[in-house]
């Protein structure tokens, strides 16, 4: 097969990825009108739940296939891309004012979740064993830290402006709804399997490794929801949510995403990837520190243009070095 064909998969995965998502996000959100669930609970899983489902599909793919490079690569990627890019140009589209919740327990929380990630990840440095493994039992301890986090988000779902401009406002047939389940979940599966399919053998083609092709091309296609959502957020001043959905995302991808991917196969973690998790590292504490830096609590145009500096950076040299 040709490498054209090869793009051909990926872009055709993606599409398919990003339109189950949105089938799958209509079907449930109707199902939830059906049960009389109200818009803003159907928005906070929606809005969270919903932008991560594309990771969540590609990873757990790439864990049946054995394809773990790609599986760390594209939540590792896609936490970079969310905070340096996503946020980056939402941003200069408007300045984003960040609740003080968000600032003081949002952010850390999600910064504590790339750290939790960096200590089960290291066995060689910590237990000085012969390699580096995330394990089931690990998955298992991410998964608690993720009920602590819905727990949270089901303690303040009633301070969240704007959700419900999120939440698709038809509610269908329970026939219907289903269906447009089932469509999206075939959509996602058919999806991830083209993109790690294509993703593979792309690699292999061209001499890039797995974990560079999880890193950008993957990670910047599960992406895109987040910044959909994000950027149309910031248009519409929606900021709590603009913010909201990137610090949620990455709290998903790691103690949700990632859980799941290492309890279907435990994932190695190969020491390279520390480059990558210190970024990850490194935008976090960017975004909790560009609260207090010019106005407080604000993520002003010009920080959004340094976060993306950093991110065309980031992407420069892991391509010269990968």
């Amino acid at each position: 097969m040709s490498a054209i064909l090869h793009y051909l998969l990926l872009i055709l995965g993606f599409v398919f990825l990003i339109k189950g998502a949105g089938y799958l996000v209509d079907g449930a959100s109707s199902i939830a009108r059906r049960l009389q669930i109200s818009d803003l609970a159907i928005g906070l899983t929606v809005v969270a739940f919903g932008t991560s489902t594309p990771e969540l599909f590609v990873n757990i793919v790439a864990s049946i296939k054995g394809n773990t490079d790609i599986a760390i690569g594209n939540i590792l990627g896609s936490n970079i891309a969310n905070i340096l890019l996503i946020l980056g140009i939402s941003s200069v589209i408007s300045p984003l004012t960040v609740g003080k919740g968000t600032v003081w327990r949002e952010i850390p929380f999600s910064l504590l979740a790339v750290l939790v990630l960096g200590m089960v990840a290291n066995d060689q440095f910590i237990d000085k064993s012969q390699s580096s493994l995330v394990t089931r039992i690990d998955g298992l301890v991410f998964l608690s830290f993720f009920v602590i986090f819905i727990y949270y988000l089901s303690t303040i779902a009633n301070r969240i402006e704007g959700m419900e401009e999120h939440v698709p406002a038809k509610e269908h047939g329970l026939v219907k709804s289903i269906s447009l389940v089932v469509i999206g979940l075939i959509g996602l599966t058919v999806g991830a399997k083209w993109i790690v399919d294509g993703a593979v053998q792309l690699a292999l083609k061209s001499g890039m490794s797995e974990s560079l092709v999880g890193l950008t091309i993957v990670a910047v296609g599960t992406s895109l929801p987040e910044l959909a959502t994000s950027a149309v957020a910031a248009y519409k001043r929606n900021v709590e949510i603009a913010v909201g959905n990137v610090v949620g995302s990455n709290i998903f991808n790691i103690f949700f995403v990632l859980a799941m991917s290492s309890i279907i196969r435990p994932l190695p973690f190969q020491q390279r990837a520390n480059i990558d998790l210190g970024v990850v590292i490194l935008a976090e504490v960017l975004l909790f520190l560009s609260m207090f830096t010019g106005r407080k609590r604000l993520l002003d145009r010009w920080e959004g243009i340094v976060f993306l500096i950093l991110y065309v950076g980031y992407i420069s040299f892991i391509v010269y070095k990968k």
